[in-house]
């Protein structure tokens, strides 16, 4: 028998983010070094994400972009394709035409059944990663790692009888290191020394400098590690910034484990690093930065699991600023918030959507 197939199909944009294409890559990983062959099907990955997949071994095939866009591609997010679906799964078809694949795993707001009827001449089987909930699949497996307070009634009617549903965070895509570091870590509890803060592989809106004006302001001497991607659009400015107020930057980071299990409170964006902290029990003040964020953070904050401040476009750093003096001057509050978020994620999610996989 040969290697078992496994292809993935995901975009990065600045309207999508890296949050989709890294959860991919660590399922990715995770069933290569089980064996299976991995191949990424993406249209317009930025540079630095080909040259990760290369470093880790991974076949990438670029999809070309087309003017076309079928009458009928009337999801909510079909303008982030740069194609029509039908076009999309020609094309992907064609990038899997030179072998059998025994999964086509899909993670993209933009593809829905229309899509998956179509590519399923490629495959014997279809997983669909997901959080929204908001048209129709046609897949064997789905996952939605988020916590919502609807989480099991979300998807009925949207996927076939059949279907296996992987819901929750007990299902949370995380790399190998925040398994490991989990079995180390106890509930914060003691004061607030060193902060985090992440809004995001691209952070279009730039949340991050606001985080960092609060922290400013604050004038309190604390170790404040900031973390931004390689495509971030303002890079420079923020690296100005770190200099001039001594934080320390890390810019495209191999270590963010590490750098969540040694920090004390995090100030970061509402989407799929939740469920890095939580793993690690780490307390956050969260913003939701996108549409699909918000009913995350929402419930999150409903049951205690995070701080939840609020949608980006009613935040702004004197909200920031007055919320982190808050926090430090609650230490039971961060302690019941570590273990609140420590309840929700123990890190086996990757292993146990690998099993259902076949791995």
């Amino acid at each position: 028998m040969g290697l078992r197939g496994i292809a993935f199909r995901v975009d990065v944009s600045s309207k999508i983010g890296t949050g989709h294409f890294m959860r991919c890559l660590t399922l990715a990983e995770a069933l290569k070094v089980q064996g299976a062959q991995i191949r990424f099907l993406c249209r317009n990955l930025p540079t630095y994400l080909i040259d990760l997949l290369n470093i880790k071994d991974i076949e990438h095939i670029a999809l070309v972009s087309t003017d076309d866009q079928e009458l009928g591609d009337d999801l909510a997010h079909s303008g982030w394709l740069g194609t029509s679906q039908a076009q999309d799964a020609k094309a992907t078809i064609q990038a899997l035409a030179d072998q059998s694949w025994d999964w086509i795993v899909v993670d993209h707001y933009a593809l829905d059944e229309r899509w998956e009827r179509a590519v399923r001449k490629s495959c014997t089987k279809l997983m669909v990663i997901d959080d929204l909930a908001d048209r129709h699949h046609d897949c064997e497996v789905l996952i939605d790692q988020n916590y919502y307070s609807d989480m099991q009634s979300r998807y009925i009617g949207k996927v076939p009888k059949g279907c296996q549903l992987l819901l929750g965070p007990r299902y949370a895509l995380l790399r190998e290191e925040f398994r490991k570091l989990r079995t180390e870590v106890k509930p914060h509890i003691g004061d607030v020394k060193r902060i985090l803060v992440f809004f995001g592989g691209i952070d279009v809106r730039n949340y991050t400098a606001v985080a960092i004006k609060a922290l400013k302001e604050l004038n309190i001497k604390l170790h404040i590690d900031v973390v931004i991607g390689a495509q971030h659009p303002h890079c420079e400015q923020i690296q100005n910034a770190c200099i001039a107020y001594g934080f320390i930057l890390h810019v495209q980071t191999s270590s963010m484990a590490k750098l969540i299990s040694e920090a004390d409170l995090a100030i970061g964006a509402g989407g799929s690093a939740s469920w890095e902290r939580c793993c690690l029990g780490l307390p956050t003040l969260t913003i939701a930065v996108a549409e699909n964020q918000i009913n995350i953070a929402k419930s999150l904050g409903s049951i205690g699991a995070c701080c939840y401040l609020g949608e980006e476009v009613v935040v702004n750093s004197h909200i920031l600023q007055h919320a982190i003096n808050k926090l430090l001057l609650a230490p039971g509050k961060i302690r019941l918030i570590s273990q609140q978020a420590l309840l929700l994620v123990d890190g086996l999610g990757t292993s146990r959507a690998s099993q259902v996989l076949g791995f």
